[in-house]
């Protein structure tokens, strides 16, 4: 029983880039942004911060709160996720990442 309390528990929460933009709307949030700094650079979500995944290894900011993470795609910002949850950060992934944003973004062209 103990086994599954602390799978399911530990068990990584995604939420669509829709749900992320209505959240954004309401509350401030952490959010990381996975991507290499040039795709950052192209266009990122205001609030935003840039560490992109070959990197992470070093992030070790307080776990106050939820951590949202995005990518390009939702594959990069899974993998995140799961290296923060074992870091022991309580994680949120936006699934299908910024391709499927609809909302605002700066930078870029």
């Amino acid at each position: 029983m103990n086994f599954l309390k602390r799978f399911f528990s530990s068990a990584i929460k995604n939420i669509s880039s829709k749900e992320l933009e209505e959240l954004l709307a309401k509350e401030k949030i952490t959010l990381l942004d996975v991507r290499t700094k040039q795709e950052y650079l192209g266009g990122h979500i205001k609030g935003a911060r840039n560490f992109p995944l070959d990197q992470l290894e070093a992030y070790k900011e307080p776990k106050v709160g939820p951590l949202y993470v995005i990518c390009q795609s939702g594959m990069r910002s899974k993998r995140a996720a799961s290296l923060l949850s074992k870091k022991g950060y309580q994680v949120i992934n936006v699934r299908g990442g910024m391709s499927a944003y609809t909302g605002k973004i700066i930078g870029g062209k």
